[in-house]
């Protein structure tokens, strides 16, 4: 070791240092020309490239099942292929295949290091079977542990166990850390074997050869031995880097989080306002909440419903669930102006509807809950058109909310009758067009909606806009769009369901003008 210093000290000094100054130089620069206002018009026209790059990240979890397949096909190959071995291992044990297969099967091995077939002879089984190199091996007893370990990660994956029993797949879902763990000691059995003394005994001229085999020096006794594992090799980064964000989320965790305000809203809805030292968020974005009450280990992801110009962050819970319907009994049973138990924050992390005011026109979908990121962006709306001079590049923005019941519409109609006040006050009234959707309703609410139709605001939000009865004409309203903009470029946000994803990246490509002069629709969606 001294010796290595001496010789090669200096060198890996100078690139230690060089490669840590380009390094300096790089993180540098990029935030000099990623903060600085100087920028501002070069980062949004270079952004406007970007913008199909970024969109990609946002389906970060399409990419996470695609690897979960892929990894359990691969998967089920590895197994299959494994038991045929060793029913071929076995036959060829029993002299069921040619002369050469029975020979290199019948190898004495005094030192139990060079066989290559892993079903033998031995003093403690004569017999030996396949299930006894299975059970005893440490490649067979880890193959079995790391495939029951993804079978019940994939099972508990499944949608109707993660809406119904949510910490079922929660707990779950963390066997990866035995699978992975399983995977990095599966190789050290070294169970696939390579023959060691390939130079001295070339099997060109020695596979027809076998009763000479240790007889004549051009063909001494094969020997053989297992390759050294590498699963580790590939496996080590990835969980440096797990067990990093781990350390982050817990650094987060002790962090102190003071609750500004407790509020219960109809339909079950919770509102937490929450403040937290050195927070900062941008609109759309979420965190992970972690309640020790509840459980220790259980982090959940919800949109904030905050403006970034606002001195807290809040969130909007629905009760869906064992961990939201613990949550939401807890804070109900606490006395008036009391702070809530201990919450831990983790985030915020981004989505793509911090790209909203990036285009020229924005669509906004919501369904149900999902209005949450919407509720951010319409607020950081209504506080830029406060100041004086508000700097928006958004012009235009569709906002469409569908929920099955009117209790819903009840703690977000507020918002929007403010909104509606501030942009008539101001005269651009016409900057936000909203509709409100219940797909949930029957004839009594149609006959009180008509029978009250010629008063100013709606019977069911207050609002001047009226309520609509029944699901949105999706061509109609891309129509519409498309006609009143059509030179824009049109950012459509859903924080929805898959089946209304699906309908409306539809709508977006058939829509969209083939002349990249004319309107272009471009579909983003909330992904958790």
């Amino acid at each position: 070791m001294g010796n290595w210093i001496i010789n090669n000290g200096v060198t890996s000094v100078t690139l230690v240092v060089w490669l840590g100054i380009n390094l300096f130089l790089f993180v540098w620069f990029y935030l000099f020309y990623d903060l600085g206002d100087q920028f501002f018009y070069t980062r949004h026209l270079l952004g406007c490239c970007s913008r199909s790059l970024r969109k990609q990240l946002d389906k970060n979890i399409d990419f996470h099942k695609l690897v979960a397949y892929t990894i359990a096909l691969m998967t089920a190959v590895h197994v299959i292929a494994h038991l045929l071995n060793v029913e071929w291992y076995n036959n060829s044990r029993q002299g069921d295949y040619d002369e050469l297969s029975t020979a290199l099967s019948d190898l004495e091995d005094a030192d139990n290091t060079t066989y290559l077939n892993p079903i033998r002879i031995t003093s403690l089984d004569p017999q030996q079977i396949p299930t006894y190199l299975v059970f005893t091996t440490i490649a067979g007893v880890t193959g079995v542990i790391i495939t029951l370990a993804l079978i019940l990660i994939i099972t508990s994956s499944m949608e109707v166990i993660r809406r119904s029993y949510f910490e079922v797949f929660w707990y779950t879902h963390h066997l990866f850390i035995i699978f992975f763990a399983g995977l990095v000691f599966h190789g050290a059995g070294r169970i696939v074997r390579s023959q060691s003394n390939e130079r001295l005994h070339n099997f060109t001229v020695c596979k027809d050869r076998i009763a000479e085999w240790g007889r004549i020096p051009q063909c001494p006794v094969p020997q053989f031995a297992g390759g050294f594992p590498q699963t580790w090799m590939w496996v080590i980064g990835p969980m440096i880097i797990y067990l990093c964000e781990r350390l982050l989320r817990l650094v987060r965790y002790l962090q102190h989080v003071r609750y500004r305000k407790i509020v219960m809203h109809p339909s079950k809805v919770l509102e937490l306002q929450l403040v937290k030292s050195g927070f900062k968020m941008e609109v759309g974005q979420y965190v992970f909440l972690n309640c020790p009450a509840i459980s220790q280990l259980e982090w959940h992801p919800f949109t904030m419903t905050s403006a970034p110009e606002e001195d807290f962050f809040s969130v909007h819970i629905r009760s869906a669930g064992d961990w939201t319907e613990k949550l939401i009994s807890i804070m109900q049973q606490l006395p008036e102006g009391a702070q809530g138990p201990k919450m831990g924050v983790d985030g915020p992390f981004g989505t793509a509807s911090e790209d909203v005011f990036d285009y020229d026109v924005a669509m906004l979908v919501g369904a149900g809950i999902g209005v949450t990121p919407f509720a951010s962006i319409l607020k950081s709306i209504w506080y830029k058109f406060k100041q004086s001079n508000p700097i928006l590049h958004t012009r235009k923005i569709y906002f469409y909310w569908l929920c099955r019941e009117t209790n819903a519409f009840e703690w977000f109609a507020d918002l929007l009758q403010v909104q509606e006040r501030e942009m008539e006050e101001r005269g651009i009234g016409d900057f936000l067009t909203y509709k409100l959707f219940l797909t949930g309703w029957d004839q009594s609410h149609a006959n009180h909606a008509m029978v009250h139709f010629d008063q100013e605001t709606d019977v069911v939000t207050g609002l001047k806009q009226k309520t609509h009865y029944g699901r949105p004409n999706w061509d109609k309203e891309f129509e519409q769009v498309r006609k009143e903009n059509p030179t824009a470029v049109v950012g459509t946000f859903l924080c929805g369901p898959v089946v209304l994803a699906k309908v409306l990246a539809k709508k977006c490509a058939k829509y969209s003008d083939v002349d990249p002069r004319k309107t272009k629709f471009y579909f983003n969606k909330e992904n958790f």
